[in-house]
């Protein structure tokens, strides 16, 4: 009989006085590729130690069938008595399994014989994804698992999940990633969370649905307030005995009013261009850098102007972050030389974050940094030119008034890029230089910093592995592919994946020998058949009536009881479920492929 794979009934949880969820009840079936998606502190992590059984609910129960494996993906992995990360990643294998870490190693660019002493945090996250992959279980929970991945190791991890068999339930910051991943997608939001039978690619359009209905219940909830109390006021007196019922009516009204959970708001992101730069920002003529036998770039040549945006891409270890250095002059290239234009003002953000400081509080972090301070007012800084009080700028990047005094070291990964974030932002720049920005941040954020830097008057150096980002931000992109081969392209990710295949037949042309004269021709097909063309059209109707049929059981099977009250028609409606399931992916495919031969 087909089981869910996991069931949660009613679960609540509450840490420090406030409800992180409440009355939470979800499946997971078979074959789920759902995404788990959220502001920054709703819960996500929270929720998915939950499901993994890590952290026990105040209230409610969390249901696994005998003999379904979960397997959970840890953000910080404890690796106490592995002598080496294959050690940790290979525990739970057989010996003659073993070559399935290899193979996870190999695609993951981690080194299985690397000590664990030595090892650096990303080699220990993607140690502990190529365990959960070795392992193979029925239900893959992932919390970040791109984080510290290059994009050849993305793609592979890519491919991977499209290829399992397992479910999985997938938290991530990479809109490429989600939206080639998932068919199912579950927002938490202010401790609910909501489900779709839409993978993330539907995500944005459903939220902002949500949300204008909210305003619309909202204010008309605030119109009937305002006409109740006009009547109070104007009529009461004269009607006292016999309308009581309506005032009461009209408080509960306002403590309806009163207890809806208002939507936290985008942090108040800005950047201050400050005074111009030249025109020219940058000139690298032929540069070159190598450490020992290591050849990091070969003679390399770039001109960056004001307002351009150049993204550097390349596999983990290959010197995108050298050669940034190189370009802003902090690192000395071997050959050639670098000229950066005049009245440059450069902010960094690190990927290491190690402008933090673990131990010291928010308030420190930003008072105590003397480019933002402000002479004899330790609780202010200088935000752009104007002072502002720590905790007022705090909230600007949504921190509440209790964070200001807690350590570094108890902020999430978003809330530090966060934090990172503000204080790059507080002064005037007209460089800025961004190694990994989005690593951790949620969707609003990472849509708000890519309008601020569209809007942004100066210079951009960028290195990400976040496809969809670069595409929206990046107006070159510098590939470093290794053996200290760097090759500039004209706007983002996917242009330089064109400009590449564009390339691509004319190498080929001058390495093939030349061939006979073929004497047929054959005419190339162009479009579209008839029949195809008739399919192009009747698949929306299709994909339309399949989700439609998919929201129905999984309503259907959202009862918790079902199983056990009636386990034949749970068995048909999951079976019939992931049936519709994998022929709306199928027929999404097909429209894809036959809309992109439409041309």
């Amino acid at each position: 009989m087909a089981a869910p794979l996991l069931q949660l009934n009613d679960i609540s949880l509450t840490f420090g006085g406030d409800p992180v969820f409440d009355g939470v009840s979800l499946v997971v079936q078979p074959g789920d590729r759902a995404a788990l998606v959220g502001r920054n502190g709703s819960g996500k992590s929270t929720l998915l130690k939950v499901m993994a059984g890590l952290v026990e609910p105040d209230s409610g129960l969390r249901v696994v069938p005998p003999g379904v494996s979960v397997g959970y993906m840890e953000q910080d992995p404890s690796m106490e008595g592995f002598a080496t990360l294959g050690d940790f990643a290979s525990a739970a294998l057989a010996p003659g399994e073993l070559y399935k870490v290899e193979r996870a190693g190999a695609g993951l660019s981690f080194d299985p014989a690397r000590p664990v002493a030595t090892a650096s945090g990303g080699e220990r996250r993607r140690a502990a994804l190529a365990r959960l992959l070795a392992e193979a279980p029925e239900l893959m929970l992932l919390d970040e698992p791109t984080n510290h991945l290059d994009i050849e190791a993305i793609q592979w991890l890519e491919a991977e999940l499209s290829a399992t068999q397992a479910g999985f339930v997938l938290i991530s910051h990479d809109r490429a990633f989600l939206t080639a991943l998932t068919r199912a997608t579950l927002w938490i939001d202010r401790g609910v969370v909501r489900r779709q039978e839409r993978g993330f690619a539907r995500f944005e359009e459903w939220r902002d649905k949500t949300w204008e209905d909210e305003d619309q219940a909202r204010h008309k909830m605030d119109r009937k307030i305002k006409a109740e109390a006009r009547w109070a006021v104007e009529g009461i007196s004269a009607r006292r005995k016999r309308n009581m019922g309506r005032v009461r009516a009209l408080k509960d009204l306002r403590a309806e009013r009163a207890a809806m959970i208002r939507r936290q708001g985008a942090a108040a992101m800005a950047l201050d261009a400050g005074p111009q730069s030249g025109k020219l920002v940058i000139e690298a003529d032929r540069i070159a850098k190598r450490f020992g036998d290591n050849v990091i770039l070969r003679p390399f040549s770039l001109r960056v102007l004001r307002g351009d945006r150049v993204a550097f891409v390349g596999p983990n270890g290959v010197g995108k972050t050298t050669l940034i250095k190189m370009l802003t002059g902090e690192v000395e290239p071997d050959e050639g030389r670098v000229s950066l234009g005049t009245n440059l003002s450069v902010a960094v953000f690190d990927q290491a974050r190690a402008q933090l400081d673990p131990d010291m509080t928010l308030w420190e972090t930003l008072a105590g940094d003397p480019e933002l301070g402000v002479s004899g007012k330790s609780d202010q800084i200088m935000v752009r030119g104007t002072p502002k009080h720590v905790v007022g700028y705090l909230k600007e990047y949504l921190f509440d008034e209790r964070q200001a005094r807690a350590p570094v070291r108890s902020l999430s990964g978003g809330e530090k890029a966060r934090l990172l974030l503000s204080k790059l932002m507080a002064r005037p720049s007209n460089l800025l230089v961004l190694d990994e920005p989005t690593n951790d941040l949620d969707v609003e954020t990472l849509d708000l910093l890519q309008d601020i830097l569209g809007q942004y008057d100066g210079t951009v150096l960028l290195v990400s592995h976040d496809r969809d980002f670069i595409d929206r931000v990046a107006t070159t992109t510098v590939a470093l592919e290794g053996g200290g081969r760097a090759v500039v392209y004209a706007g983002g990710w996917t242009d330089m994946l064109v400009q590449r295949k564009a390339e691509a037949p004319e190498s080929v042309a001058k390495t093939k020998p030349k061939e006979k004269k073929v004497t047929q021709s054959v005419k190339p097909v162009e479009g579209l058949t008839f029949t195809e063309k008739h399919r192009l059209d009747a698949l929306p109707a299709e994909i339309e009536r399949l989700e439609a049929e998919i929201a129905k059981l999984e309503e259907l099977m959202a009862d918790p009881d079902l199983y056990t009250r009636e386990p034949v028609k749970f068995q048909k409606a999951t079976e019939a479920l992931v049936a519709r399931q994998e022929k709306l992916a199928a027929a999404e495919e097909e429209w894809l492929t036959l809309e992109e031969k439409a041309g």
